[in-house]
């Protein structure tokens, strides 16, 4: 049974995320393709809840209440893998904003590899391609500080502490092979990029996702 594409958009905050995902949409759809938007943030019933949990995290960092975050996200995901994903057109390119591979950036306490591991344990929907969005920390510290809601983040405060969430995703983009954009030229660009990396995946979507991303 044919199923949609799915591909996810992660980053750390202010790299542009959000203006690419909407270039790659338009890109896309400019090609005939059918294209489905979608936010995990969004998508998830359990968002309120999780986020009380996070903001009890800032103030009191524990390992044993961030794996409770994590937990609470991978049942989200788990959700949405079953409840929302397969409602899209089957012959639809689902373009999500943020997944799992974000809680590689904005995780502390708890290795990623573990992270990873649970979302899998939940039935997690492993995306055909990942795709990490990233610049120099002080590039998009910059971006951010420029735009009304600015950083706009519950969990980072500092560019010290944005720059170690910065090299963290990176480090996790090259450990699982994820495709890496550089979002810090023109949106064309990196837009070329992102659909350019879609559109060369394999037919039987060989996207070394569950055993190559448990394997990493």
């Amino acid at each position: 049974m044919s199923r949609p594409l799915f591909i996810s958009l992660d980053g750390p905050k202010g790299t542009g995320k959000t203006t690419l995902l909407e270039a790659v949409t338009a890109a896309l759809r400019a090609n005939h393709k059918k294209v489905v938007r979608l936010c995990e943030k969004n998508s998830d019933p359990y968002r309120g809840e999780t986020m009380g949990l996070v903001n009890q995290l800032v103030r009191h960092p524990d390992p044993a209440l961030e794996w409770a975050v994590c937990e609470r996200f991978a049942d989200s995901r788990g959700w949405i893998s079953r409840h929302v994903l397969p409602e899209q057109p089957s012959d639809s390119i689902i373009l999500i904003d943020r997944w799992y591979p974000s809680d590689a950036a904005f995780r502390r306490l708890i290795p990623f590899a573990q992270i990873l591991q649970l979302n899998l344990d939940r039935q997690v929907q492993v995306p055909d391609l990942h795709v990490g969005v990233v610049t120099d920390p002080q590039i998009s510290w910059a971006r951010a500080a420029a735009r009304r809601r600015g950083l706009n983040s519950t969990v980072l405060h500092t560019l010290e502490e944005h720059a170690a969430c910065t090299h963290a995703f990176e480090r996790a983009v090259a450990d699982h092979g994820w495709v890496l954009c550089r979002n810090e030229g023109s949106i064309e660009e990196a837009t070329r990029q992102v659909v350019c990396a879609i559109e060369n995946l394999p037919s039987g979507r060989q996207h070394g996702g569950l055993q190559g991303n448990a394997e990493a």
